[in-house]
């Protein structure tokens, strides 16, 4: 936005209106001490024209998945955004979207966010969605808390191969309530064992939270899982990958009580980490205590369809001690985007982008093994993301890469959040989380593993003739 300054006069006539002679005064209530009496010192002033060209030479400075082949993930990734889904978005209607109180003049924001309800439901296996939360960390956390509710306990389980970060997020939900969290442990293949979580489930457990697939790319046993959490009396919340669903079972089809997740994938650019959308689902019977709103189609005095909101938990409509959630709004113009994104690519192009995710995966993870000391860290099935144990520091590995035009990884001996990772993940100081999408071309995953090899020496001879099936070699181009 350009900033347009105000003159003297603006300024006084502004003062003047609000019965002040000084800009000083407003400052009254400042401590004397944290006042600066001196001028501040600022570098001389710019026109629109310098700063303009100041601000393009910084982001030039940037290294982006626009810039660079990126093969991060852990929770966001680089997948395709088709024009048309910027074009729609952009839209004055939907660019200042507000609260659809008055649906008499809401119908268009109103029959999307229904739509966006269809395709979580139709995605995931369950019953109803609500209108979308903030993201997949905060989606999670409430799961946890709506548990809490509809079970009236108060333990948690949380496996350890749920992203760090939202394990932190559902902490401090629950910190208030002093709820008891317990962390579970991965199994040798990269796994929850379910064994693990029936001997740790007791009567005053009130949800399992796993992710499929997990921080580490391994896909859960969620009937297991759920067959073990139900025996106790417990639900199993799942945070699931949506682009996994186009080739994956849905969740609520395997047992699942609850299933949220990350909708970031589904056309919203990684935007330096924002904003994104979270989805969250449930079976009808806990639809009372679902968090957020749900929109629903009705009809008019005149019978024809017409779209309102059902169900609303904000705390200024009902009693706070009342509410389900403090969650007061959802990210519509977000939600937006998944819903036009999966609209425009329909069931067979997004099964598309979905197999040419876990095809390229396999097949990066294929070369990666044969490369002398090198090897995944988990045995355990995968989707689109694989956990690498490398024979030097990782970090080491993604500084090189950066010099060769490639985001190699997540290093995890960097971590923000390594002291989160739990006792059950591989070994940071030897591990690189790497992610592969639909966007990644056989030749950048070539690159990846040429960079590789460079700290592993010469790749293991290849069995048979080394060619590539033609399917798989028409998926990687």
């Amino acid at each position: 936005m350009t900033f347009i300054p105000i003159s003297a006069e603006d300024r006084e006539a502004m003062l003047a209106a609000i019965g002040v002679a000084d800009v000083s005064e407003l400052w009254s209530t400042i401590p004397d001490e944290l006042l600066l009496r001196r001028p501040l010192v600022l570098p001389p002033r710019l026109t629109e024209m310098e700063a303009g060209r100041d601000v393009e030479g910084l982001a030039a400075r940037n290294v982006s998945a626009a810039t660079h082949a990126s093969f991060m993930g852990g929770g966001a990734y680089d997948h395709y955004v088709p024009s048309a889904v910027g074009h729609l978005l952009l839209r004055s209607e939907f660019m200042t979207a507000y609260t659809p109180y008055q649906p008499e003049v809401a119908q268009g924001t109103l029959q999307a966010i229904y739509e966006f309800q269809t395709l979580i439901c139709e995605l995931t296996g369950m019953e109803v969605a609500n209108a979308s939360l903030y993201d997949g960390g905060s989606a999670l956390a409430e799961a946890s808390l709506m548990a809490a509710a509809v079970t009236r306990r108060s333990g948690l389980l949380v496996s350890e191969g749920v992203n760090p970060a939202a394990r932190q997020v559902v902490v401090t939900y629950n910190r208030g309530s002093r709820r008891p969290i317990t962390a579970i442990p991965l199994g040798t293949d990269g796994r929850t064992d379910p064994a693990e979580l029936a001997r740790r489930l007791d009567g005053g457990v009130a949800a399992a939270l796993v992710q499929s697939p997990n921080y580490y790319g391994v896909v859960e046993d969620i009937p297991a899982l759920a067959e073990a959490a139900q025996a106790a009396g417990a639900l199993l919340a799942v945070s699931a990958d949506p682009f996994s669903l186009g080739v994956l079972e849905a969740p609520g089809r395997l047992g699942a009580d609850i299933v949220v997740g990350e909708g970031q994938g589904l056309g919203n650019a990684l935007s330096l980490g924002g904003p994104y959308v979270g989805f969250f689902a449930t079976r009808r019977q806990h639809i009372r205590q679902m968090p957020g709103r749900i929109i629903g189609r009705s009809a008019d005095s005149e019978g024809r369809p017409a779209f309102v909101m059902v169900l609303q938990t904000r705390e200024q409509h009902i009693r706070r001690e009342k509410a389900t959630s403090n969650i007061c709004t959802n990210q519509a113009l977000n939600a937006l985007a998944a819903t036009i994104y999966l609209s425009l690519v329909g069931k067979t192009g997004f099964l598309q982008a979905a197999r040419a995710c876990f095809q390229k995966a396999h097949y990066a993870a294929e070369r990666i093994r044969r490369l002398g000391g090198y090897g995944l860290a988990f045995e355990g099935p995968f989707f689109h993301e694989f956990a690498v144990r490398t024979p030097v520091a990782p970090s080491e590995i993604c500084r090189e890469g950066l010099a060769a035009g490639l985001l190699a990884g997540i290093p995890l001996d960097e971590h923000p959040l390594r002291a989160e990772l739990g006792s059950s993940a591989p070994d940071p100081d030897r591990t690189l989380l790497i992610a592969v999408t639909e966007k990644r071309t056989r030749d950048e995953i070539d690159r990846l593993v040429e960079l590789l090899t460079r700290f592993a020496g010469a790749p293991k001879r290849e069995r048979g003739s080394g060619r590539t099936p033609p399917e798989r070699a028409r998926a990687l181009r």
